[in-house]
């Protein structure tokens, strides 16, 4: 059997992401975190909510990328869910949501605001959007498809959404529903499993993909991370994902996030 696309191990691990959420709202942000999100939807948590980005939960899972007239005639329409009802869903923990991250730090703060001073930053980038009520209030995962020392890094310039250090500085304010579960790479995945020597939960090696090593992802990791004994190596799709993924991306826009070298 053939190695599995790159693209596809990313897309398997960001459904795994997902794996043990149950009835929650499934929302991953970006062309292959839906890929993902979809994938896991399809297959191993059948339970998962899924929106067509608009009013609606749907009872079936679409393909991403369709044009407009083909993903209206494809959705098989579950539940009205209006802009105030969203909220609701967002407050009692009742999302998961993989956000990009321009930048993320060993405690799982993410940046996607401005890169520099914030008075003076060298970039302006999104803005906060709606990172820290997304962190407070329900998961947060993230997804960076350039690690680089640059992304993964010590601190980062400006915190957006909140991780672990500025959780706990927060109280019970922030402790009811936070958690960052994970970062996943175009090298690796990443989770808080771990703790830091003043019990802060901190970035934790989880697997590295099949086309890397422990030495790359960490010669390209700007911070220092908890590396354990058994590092898995992240798997490609069995066969039923296989035929999934090719259903749900069936003009291969993941393969742009993620190609093959």
């Amino acid at each position: 059997m053939s190695d599995p696309k790159r693209a596809d191990v990313c897309a398997v691990a960001i459904a795994e992401a997902f794996r043990g959420d149950g009835e929650r709202l499934c929302n991953p942000i970006g062309n292959l975190p839906l890929v993902g999100g979809r994938l896991a939807a399809a297959t191993f948590e059948p339970h998962l909510a899924i929106t067509d980005g608009y009013y609606t939960l749907l009872d079936n899972v679409p393909p991403v990328g369709l044009p407009e007239e083909e993903r209206v005639a494809q959705r098989v329409i579950g539940q009205w869910n209006p802009y105030r009802e969203m909220f609701g869903l967002l407050w009692r923990g009742k999302r998961h949501v993989m956000m990009g991250a321009t930048q993320v730090d060993r405690h799982g703060n993410q940046n996607i605001a401005a890169i520099g001073d914030w008075r003076a930053p060298r970039a302006q980038l999104l803005g906060f959007r709606g990172a820290p009520g997304n962190t407070i209030n329900h998961t947060t995962s993230y997804w960076v498809p350039n690690h680089s020392p640059k992304v993964v890094v010590e601190s980062v310039d400006v915190v957006c959404g909140i991780g672990y250090d500025r959780a706990a500085e927060l109280g019970p304010v922030a402790s009811r529903f936070h958690e960052v579960r994970r970062v996943v790479t175009n090298l690796c995945v990443f989770d808080f499993d771990a703790t830091d020597p003043a019990g802060l939960r901190t970035l934790r090696l989880r697997s590295v993909h099949p086309w890397t090593t422990v030495e790359e992802v960490l010669a390209a990791t700007g911070c220092d991370v908890v590396v354990p004994d058994d590092v898995g190596v992240s798997r490609g799709p069995d066969a039923a994902e296989a035929a999934e993924l090719g259903r749900l991306d069936p003009q291969g826009l993941r393969f742009a996030e993620v190609p093959d070298e």
